[in-house]
């Protein structure tokens, strides 16, 4: 997402994003004391471009895809609400060159169009081709500069809670302090002093200072439970009598997260093979004198508010849609687009879980601390713990698509074709929400 805003929810694709790990290109460097793995996260060189226009013969085959729309629908009229705001227009024309870049109109039209082509009473075969017909499609260079993407998982997690402190809820989340300073973007901008604005503490100075106490908001039962809330920005909480009560991100002291899990690693703790949420999980409770330390070695600190609906929302500001949302770097691709993906999906077959190819239409709603590089994309897998078992086990190569609509059918009209009324605005969600553990 951009600097100002992003999701809600909690990445889960623990492998690689943990490690940072991935498809080394010509240029990207292996990743630091991890021999082996490949960088996915190579970041694109200075005036580049993350996506190259494919010509029709070199098109994916999007037959399948228009059997299995579950969702999208719902998905495609969020991303039309975003644009429906003014403040969506800034970061339109997208593109690198005259030839290849994307407006606000033709962003809006390519929804619109598709839209009232899924209703339009095709077959599968026929939606394919007028996509053939109608559209452009460009795809991610990726790592390597040849299209490989490395796709990961992130769901809206569950914890129990409490209002208050108890002998069992004991690690309690924080409101905004009053003198944190943002800038008009949304952006941290430091604390606010008799001096003048200041950079705000770590969160090993925020724990040992003591000083937001009074500004506590629900506590919760593990302290690396608290931690991975702080890391996702926002979560479901499931009070005593069963109520659930979503927070999300109000800000955050404005530092850079550094990955736990990576540290683990790094500092001979856990193996490669380890890194999974379950692994974490089972490490930290065997070595609870170890969660403070560890977490301490992440400045970062969120703060949260209570939302007044229990919908997770992504960098857009709309609702994210299981298997229908995506998070990518926003600095690198355009939001809200309509985008295709073919990787591997984990499936729940029987007893067990297995990896099943996959092609779908998705929607750019989202992005995350860990998702910054052109061969990174996070895939929204759902909530609670079905979904959050799914997505900690995503982590497969595949390709990522963008599709627009080309310009000779775009409506002459200067917004182009709107969605009905927009759905009121939600709470500003976080910077960060796919992030590294």
């Amino acid at each position: 997402m951009s600097v100002r805003k992003a999701s809600c929810l909690l990445a889960a694709g623990w492998m690689a994003v943990v490690l940072l790990g991935g498809c080394k290109p010509s240029e990207g460097p292996m990743v630091e004391g991890i021999a082996g793995l490949k960088n996915y996260d190579w970041e694109l060189p200075p005036g580049g471009f993350a996506l190259r226009k494919l010509s029709v013969e070199e098109y994916p085959d999007f037959t399948a895809a228009f059997g299995d729309t579950a969702g999208l629908r719902e998905a495609i009229q969020r991303s039309l609400n975003y644009l429906s705001k003014a403040s969506s227009r800034r970061y339109f024309p997208f593109g690198a060159s005259p030839t290849d870049r994307i407006t606000h109109e033709q962003e809006v039209a390519t929804l619109s169009t598709f839209l009232k082509m899924l209703d339009g009473g095709l077959t599968s075969s026929q939606l394919n081709a007028a996509v053939q017909e109608k559209f452009d499609v460009y795809q991610s260079i990726g790592c390597d500069e040849k299209g490989t993407v490395l796709f990961t998982g992130y769901y809206t997690p569950i914890f129990d809670a409490s209002p208050k402190s108890t002998e069992r809820f004991r690690y309690p989340l924080h409101k905004q302090p009053p003198d944190l300073v943002k800038g008009p973007e949304g952006e941290i901008l430091g604390r606010k002093t008799a001096a003048g604005t200041v950079p705000y503490p770590s969160r090993r100075e925020i724990d040992q200072s003591n000083m937001l106490a009074g500004l506590e908001f629900y506590w919760v039962a593990d302290p690396f439970e608290a931690f991975i809330i702080h890391v996702q920005g926002s979560a479901r909480l499931r009070m005593a009598d069963g109520k659930l009560i979503t927070i999300g991100y109000a800000g955050s002291n404005g530092h850079n997260y550094v990955s736990v899990g990576k540290t683990l690693v790094a500092e001979g703790k856990l193996e490669v093979s380890q890194l999974s949420l379950r692994g974490l999980i089972d490490y930290f409770k065997a070595h609870p004198d170890e969660v403070q330390p560890y977490t301490w070695k992440n400045p970062r600190f969120v703060f949260f508010q209570e939302l007044k609906d229990d919908s997770p929302r992504g960098s857009l500001n709309e609702a994210v849609t299981k298997l229908r949302t995506v998070a990518t770097d926003k600095t690198i691709f355009p939001r809200a687009s309509l985008t295709f993906i073919s990787t591997q999906l984990p499936r729940r077959t029987g007893g067990g879980i297995e990896f099943l190819p996959y092609t779908g239409f998705t929607l750019d709603q989202d992005t995350g601390n860990a998702i910054r590089a052109p061969g990174r994309c996070d895939v929204y897998m759902g909530i609670g713990d079905e979904s959050g078992e799914l997505a900690g086990r995503m982590s497969k190569e595949g390709g990522l698509f963008y599709i627009f609509l080309r310009p000779q059918f775009v409506s002459g009209s200067p917004a182009g074709p709107m969605p009905a009324a927009p759905v009121p605005p939600a709470p500003v969600p976080p910077a960060g929400s796919t992030p590294t553990y």
